[in-house]
């Protein structure tokens, strides 16, 4: 669930913006055999049935851009390759989306479903675009709307519910669907072909989930088996959501209408139609479920990357003063950080102990990579092993997700209406087609619309049901913890509780044949993972001396099919009918997320996750000793099951004033994985504009869209910590004619905001262009020239591993890469801010020890800014924007667009940046049942 993450592989999918390049280019026979074949409608059936009872009173509304459809056969394909026509319902919500950019200064209520579609139950009669009884049911219609085609699913008996489910999610994401079951299980590239993005993103999953079948079996078994009547319940849903989608497949097959990638990847002959679209199984769920918790639900995993960090602090400065640097520097519990949960509440989580124990540090230069890839044929050598150091020039081993999702929430005491207003919704990044699809779903039992990831679509996971919304943030609380085994016998046994054990070893075999379009060899290659009780090696090392292997084990591995029952409750009418109801339903969701909740009376929070309970001593910032002293606290290695912190240790809330998530720390005491949780952090950017409406009182829907759409423009460099470094660099002192234009032009776009906009609707040019061209090109020379002569090379190049200097929407360096739209998650400015505040002799709480611009002198400090930004005031556009496949050398606007990241054959537009989430709701209950 809720995109990224980013130091380890969700916060992050790094794809090309062409995943799969044998769906370039096509000869003309096949064209004119594709142009021949059905474009592939079922045919219409009866009218649908009556919506479900509906509390919103219309003021419910949702967006998911490109589209709702997610399927294209080869003939369409082939046009909007050829000529850029897009199959219906395939951007639709595109452009809506990207014009709030430009749209929100002049919002009213009225105005909302200009860039948002009404997401009321049901279809209005003059709506109604296609109505169907799939496989020519009699307890299911799939009734589509004219303006978005999103299938509402009504069902008379549960079994038809689901399978109609199962058939909507076929006719909308049927090739995605096949995509991430393959990726799943390490297959893509013998699936898709062996397009180096293809191989690294089975590679980045396969890594974090080398599952078995008889793995993934026993997740569904365990799943059904520990929850009674609502597992058995589950199992039943999910096997008539999978006979939908076999459904589907045998009818597209058969009418010759199924996704044409089937035929560009010789799946499917175009011209005799020979081949197979494989039937999906259960355990196809459950490794697609592995790639979203991975993507968006598992925080943690950074601790071989804290202790390299730690240690050339240490190796600079000395053990004792090393250790409060690098303190200094994680912010585990920065009081100036901004909250969630905000009322003071505490929830100790992932405190430094008083006394570790445990702690099982690398020796210096010993680290190296487990390697993956083996056997490598057509594209290259076997790769090698790499080797880490805390140095300059490693690869990043951390874990820290891609930031992702956020909320607004205001209670009703604060609203115009006396009812509570929410904006909320994941951010997973931009694709085509989309990860998720939008549905409706109303049948015996289930009474919901939102957005569900696509092949788990068997409940809403995102969305309404009657008289409630629920929405989620990644949390990225830590989940993950790194052991070190000590190694005997050889390379591949190790220790567990006295005896030597041999590790196991699972491998995946993946070959693929030539693809003229993309210039890709034949080839093939083997990934090897080794497992141990403790979870799969990641690294190797010495630790005094002794050979380990360090392992990575998360709470939620071997269980990516748990959290179903949560989602059940969700969409549950007579489970869910206030706030203490969602907050239990959350509870039953073990990925790591913050839920958040709506209705005509409430608002509340929740941040789930299994957080096992550690060991007294053990910090859970780095690695430890796989010994029974350090476990986790009654682990259990065959089901990999612990305790876990209790629901009431959870940051949680029920009708506080206000909330606002965009990945930041969620209470007081609650330590997450990420760094950067500090004075400065996107969220800030949220919680200033929400805190001043709630001061004002009457906050309506459309203020509360353009406080997140205002967000979504604003440069957090620009609007927290530019006006310091300005009072720093004191204009009036500032005699250099390059430097002094160079500050007049930042002070101007700092008054008018630090917003990254257009100069109008579709001009494609920014106003203070300049400005945030000097900005852009000045950050990662300030940071640099700020920090590295205090902390050395060394260090500073280390804790840039920990946290990334930048993330501007442009930079293509950064966690998220370019053109991916979330930005500013992370980066330095909260060091920046602290440290400039520091020199200017500002109270700092929480802050780093030391000043480090110009050592402490005002007057050092300001030669330094002066000198980096007189520089970057040099720099030209194509030297900070340098393009890329998507864009020119120098055009600004468009190395900050967002592109839809191709995972099929349908291609769409660029738009304008918006740091905003991808699906989107906005929601005002008027009643309750």
């Amino acid at each position: 669930m809720p995109r990224r993450t980013p130091r380890n592989a969700l916060d992050r999918v790094r794809t090309s913006h062409r995943l799969f390049g044998f769906l370039k280019t096509a000869s003309v026979c096949v064209l004119t055999a594709a142009l021949l074949s059905p474009l592939g409608q079922a045919p219409a059936a009866a009218a649908g049935a009556a919506a479900a009872p509906d509390y919103c009173g219309g003021r419910c509304s949702d967006i998911l851009p490109p589209g709702e459809n997610g399927n294209a056969t080869l003939a369409q394909i082939l046009l909007n390759q050829a000529f850029g026509t897009q199959p219906a319902h395939a951007e639709d919500q595109l452009g809506p989306y990207a014009g709030l950019a430009t749209g929100y200064p002049a919002l009213t209520d009225a105005k909302i479903n200009t860039f948002f579609d009404d997401a009321s139950f049901g279809v209005p009669a003059d709506q109604v675009a296609s109505t169907e009884k799939p496989a020519g049911r009699g307890d299911v219609t799939i009734v589509r709307d004219k303006k978005t085609g999103v299938p509402h699913i009504t069902g008379t008996t549960r079994y038809g519910t689901e399978f109609g489910a199962g058939y909507a999610a076929g006719e909308d994401r049927l090739w995605l669907m096949d995509v991430f079951r393959h990726v799943g299980r390490g297959q893509l590239t013998s699936f898709a072909g062996g397009a180096a993005a293809n191989q690294g993103l089975e590679q980045q999953f396969y890594r974090n989930a080398p599952y078995t079948e008889a793995d993934l079996q026993a997740q569904i078994d365990n799943a059904v088996a520990k929850n009674g009547a609502r597992g058995q319940q589950a199992l039943a849903d999910v096997k008539a959501y999978l006979d939908g989608i076999n459904a589907y497949i045998d009818a597209s097959d058969s009418g010759r209408y199924f996704p044409g990638e089937y035929d560009l990847t010789g799946h499917k002959d175009v011209i005799t139609n020979a081949g197979t679209i494989e039937h999906f199984k259960v355990t196809d769920l459950v490794a697609l479920a592995s790639v979203i918790g991975s993507l968006f639900g598992s925080g943690g995993g950074g601790e071989v990357d804290n202790a390299l960090s730690l240690m050339a602090a240490q190796a600079k400065y000395g053990v004792e003063e090393g250790t409060r640097v690098w303190e200094a520097f994680r912010e585990r519990n920065d009081p100036e950080a901004v909250l969630t949960v905000h009322g003071g509440e505490s929830f100790p989580y992932g405190a430094k102990p008083a006394d570790a124990r445990g702690a099982a540090l690398p020796d210096a230069g010993s680290v190296v990579q487990e390697p993956l890839v083996h056997d490598r044929t057509g594209t290259g050598a076997t790769a090698s092993a790499k080797s880490m150091s805390a140095t300059a020039g490693r690869t990043s081993l951390g874990s820290a997700r891609r930031g992702m999702s956020n909320a607004l929430v205001v209670s009703g005491k604060s609203t115009a209406s006396g009812h509570p207003i929410a904006v909320f919704g994941p951010q997973t990044g931009y694709f085509a087609p989309q990860l998720l699809m939008l549905q409706e779903i109303q049948g015996p039992g289930i009474s919901a619309r939102g957005a569900s990831f696509a092949g788990l679509s068997m409940y809403v996971e995102l969305g309404r049901g009657q008289d409630y919304s629920w929405s989620a943030t990644t949390s990225g609380q830590d989940i993950i913890d790194t052991y070190a085994v000590e190694l005997c016998q050889d390379d591949y046994h190790y220790l567990y509780r006295g005896t030597c054990t041999a590790m196991e070893k699972i491998e995946q075999k993946n070959a693929w044949k030539p693809t003229t379009a993309d210039g890709t060899a034949a080839g093939s290659y083997t990934m090897r993972a080794w497992r141990t009780k403790y979870g799969p090696v990641a690294y190797r090392a010495t630790v005094g001396g002794t050979k380990v292997a360090y392992t990575t084990l998360r709470s939620s591995y071997l269980h990516e099919a748990d959290s179903i029952i949560g989602f059940q409750m969700l969409n549950d009418p007579d489970y869910v009918k206030g706030p203490q109801d969602f907050q239990s339903a959350a509870q039953h969701i073990n990925y790591t997320f913050n839920w958040f909740y709506a209705d005509s009376q409430h608002t509340a929070y929740y941040n789930s996750g299994d957080n096992p309970v550690r060991a007294d001593g053990v910090d859970a910032e780095f690695p430890v000793w796989a010994r029974p002293a350090y476990e986790w606290r009654n682990w259990d290695p065959a089901g990999n099951t612990a305790d876990y912190t209790p629901a009431s240790a959870h940051p949680n809330s029920v009708d506080q004033d206000y909330y606002v998530s965009w990945n930041n720390k969620q209470a007081k005491d609650y330590t997450t994985a990420s760094w950067g949780d500090g004075s400065v952090h996107r969220g800030n950017l949220l919680d200033d504009r929400v805190r001043r409406l709630v001061a004002a009182g009457g906050v309506t829907r459309a203020q509360l869209v353009q406080a997140m759409a205002d967000a979504a423009l604003a440069d957090l460099r620009a609007e927290d910590v530019l006006p310091d470094l300005l009072k720093v660099i004191d204009s009036s002192a500032v005699s250099d004619p390059t430097a002094a234009a160079a500050v007049a032009k930042l002070k101007a776009w700092s008054s008018a905001g630090g917003r990254r906009t257009e100069t109008s609707a579709g001009s494609k040019a920014y106003a203070n262009a300049d400005a945030v061209r000097i900005l852009d090109g000045w950050w990662p020379l300030l940071v640099r020239a700020e920090f590295e002569p205090g902390l050395g090379s060394d260090l500073y190049t280390a804790i840039t591993h920990n946290l990334p200097v930048d993330e501007a929407p442009s930079a293509g360096h950064g966690p998220t890469g370019s053109h991916a739209g979330s930005a500013f998650q992370y980066g330095w400015w909260s060091y920046v801010d602290k440290d400039i505040r520091a020199v200017l002799g500002e109270n700092v709480r929480g802050g780093l020890g030391r000043t480090y611009c110009g050592g402490g002198s005002l007057t050092a400090c300001r030669d330094t800014l002066i000198d980096t930004l007189k520089q970057a005031a040099g720099l030209t556009a194509a030297q900070v924007y340098p393009g890329d496949d998507q864009c020119s050398a120098g055009d600004q606007w468009c190395a900050d667009s967002i592109v839809q990241r191709t995972l099929g054959g349908i291609k769409h537009g660029r738009i304008g940046w918006q740091n905003r989430p991808t699906f989107q709701q906005v929601v005002e209950y008027t009643s309750h049942r």
